[in-house]
């Protein structure tokens, strides 16, 4: 049998790929399709592509003018809305590093993404949900003096220098407001910020997004504007999707994570479509934009369809635009809906490679893709090797996924890449899978314990962490338990101290005063400290702890 190892075509062969810079993408887009309607935030803004471009320009004038430099982090906490799309564009055009921070953060997961990511200038947004940003700033640094709006000194964040807030300053001036950001660009000449977006490369570093990964901390990853952009228009050729499609993309799901970002934003752009936004992800609110912004292209994670389908507009509404929906999705069952389209989610990626390596594109017969997860994309070698000595597998044995990219990131922060890649260049992702015959990739779980729910990723390690901080806890493991819809959940199995009496809910909301919502347990199951002696004594095999919890969910409740 062949060694588990396949490559796909040469980068140099991909068709569709366009400028590999994020300012060249911009440019080349807003050249194709200038007086398109390139995204609305419905009832509030509407940017063509060429509107789009300057709104980008003015925040990277602004940025210059805040003295922003090559290289220079600039974290932007927004949900998705136009400003998001200008401040992430802007601070490519002006030599910086957009550093993608989750409007999901408390304000321990604030603090520690603007330390780590040595963020600079942070532009946000105020009211998410029931967090005020400015607030949670304000708490995390009560010293922060101010020498002018905007403008600040903190020991505790020593890099950061500005802030600028969308819908909103503080009326003591420690936050600058957007309008007022904006104007300190109009000292700074356009031309200065065409020379400096000229002067980008393919491998300078673009974004910086933050992943869970096996340490209880989110990581810090580094991608290059190759990475990106190769992956923006990849994206809109494997859904298949062109000019000369009507692409109107709804999605309320963050670009703070790279899958979104590739998926929505990447295929709609690359394709000359609009993207039709939703800040925070309402169903009733999302089937009425669905219906009255005639979405074409819905971009949501299974959670949100199992929800959609159950809002109370939903059987009543008019959804026969959506033509590229999955019609694995409920959307295809709708009766409005006709559609018999697939989209490319037979594929395998990680934040580490800005989304996918395997993919088959859109619309492949089932006979092709069998069920795996792709075929290697252009430029990428996969290989399948053992986790403990490293050797290339045989096909068709299981062992971890091993990815060598043009899109790999260019590192973890803090660590050389040489200690994250092996000796032939290649990341092992901690996954474990399988090449068949024809270089198909099956995916078959983690090696790691990375809880995926709702498309987003958490650390165990990270709410083990939290809850060991309760008092009565003894002992606290978190694990993944499958489930229909969310892909698993997250459920924490706590062993008390002594005879304590441990109260679930009240374990849940301290978690939930510390981490981020999806982070906070679905269930707290209670055991005794022989429950996990039995799955392997000191080192509590994780496995065995899943299937436990699994049981124990599906047990009938024990009567009062």
């Amino acid at each position: 049998m062949t060694t588990a190892i396949a490559t796909g075509p040469p980068l140099a062969d991909e068709p569709g790929l366009g400028p590999l810079t994020l300012p060249g993408f911009l440019r080349e887009v807003t050249a194709r399709y200038a007086d398109r309607a390139a995204v609305c935030l419905p009832g509030e803004t509407s940017w063509t592509y060429r509107e789009l471009w300057d709104r980008s320009m003015d925040v990277a004038r602004a940025l210059r003018a805040c003295g922003l430099g090559k290289d220079g982090r600039v974290g932007v906490l927004m949900t998705n809305r136009p400003e998001w799309l200008a401040a992430v564009f802007g601070t490519a055009l002006a030599g910086g590093v957009a550093v993608t921070l989750s409007t999901f953060s408390t304000a321990a997961e604030l603090d520690h993404l603007l330390r780590t990511g040595a963020v600079s200038v942070l532009l946000f947004e105020r009211q998410v949900a029931r967090t005020d940003f400015t607030d949670v700033l304000t708490d995390l640094e009560p010293a922060i003096r101010t020498t002018a709006p905007g403008e600040l000194r903190s020991a505790a964040y020593p890099f950061l220098r500005y802030l600028a807030v969308v819908g909103g300053a503080e009326p003591d001036g420690t936050v600058e407001s957007w309008a007022d950001f904006l104007a300190r660009g109009t000292v700074e000449p356009a031309e200065l910020i065409t020379a400096i977006a000229e002067s980008t490369r393919p491998g300078d570093t673009a974004v910086l997004f933050f992943s869970s990964g096996t340490t209880s901390k989110p990581k810090g990853i580094l991608s290059a504007h190759r990475g990106v952009t190769v992956q923006l228009w990849r994206f809109a050729r494997m859904f298949g999707l062109g000019p000369n499609d009507t692409v109107r993309c709804w999605t309320a799901n963050g670009f703070f994570w790279s899958g979104n970002f590739g998926q929505a934003l990447g295929t709609t752009l690359a394709a000359g479509g609009t993207l039709v936004l939703q800040r925070i992800f309402d169903p009733t609110e999302a089937v009425t934009l669905l219906e009255s912004e005639r979405i074409t292209f819905p971009v949501a994670w299974p959670h949100q369809w199992a929800q959609l389908a159950a809002a109370p507009n939903w059987d009543d509404a008019d959804l026969s635009s959506m033509v590229f929906a999955d019609r694995n999705t409920p959307a295809a069952r709708h009766p409005t809906v006709a559609t018999d389209y697939t989209d490319c989610g037979h594929a395998y990626g990680n934040t580490e490679t800005f989304t996918i390596s395997t993919c088959y594109p859109a619309r492949t017969p089932d006979e092709v893709h069998a069920g795996s997860s792709g075929l290697p994309l252009p430029g990428v070698t996969v290989k399948i090797a053992d986790p403990l000595t490293g050797e290339i597998l045989p096909r068709g044995e299981s062992g971890e996924i091993c990815i060598k990219s043009p899109t790999l990131m260019l590192g973890y922060l803090g660590t050389p890449l040489d200690e994250t890649v092996d000796a032939a260049g290649f990341f092992h992702t901690g996954d474990n899978g399988y090449l068949d015959e024809s270089d198909r990739l099956y995916w078959t779980g983690r090696l790691t314990d990375i809880i995926k729910t709702g498309g987003a990723n958490v650390s165990p390690l990270e709410v083990d962490e939290a809850l060991a901080h309760y008092p009565g806890v003894k002992i606290a493991r978190t694990v993944g338990v499958p489930h229909d819809t969310l892909g698993e959940i997250v459920v924490a199995c706590v062993v008390p101290q002594g005879d304590t009496e441990l109260d679930a809910e009240a374990l849940r909301s301290f978690v939930r005063e510390r981490l981020a919502a999806y982070k906070v347990p679905r269930h707290v199951l209670f055991f005794d400290e022989t429950d996990f002696t039995l799955t392997g004594s000191a080192k509590i095999k994780s496995s065995d702890l899943r299937e436990l919890a699994a049981k124990r969910l599906t047990e009938p409740a024990t009567p009062q």
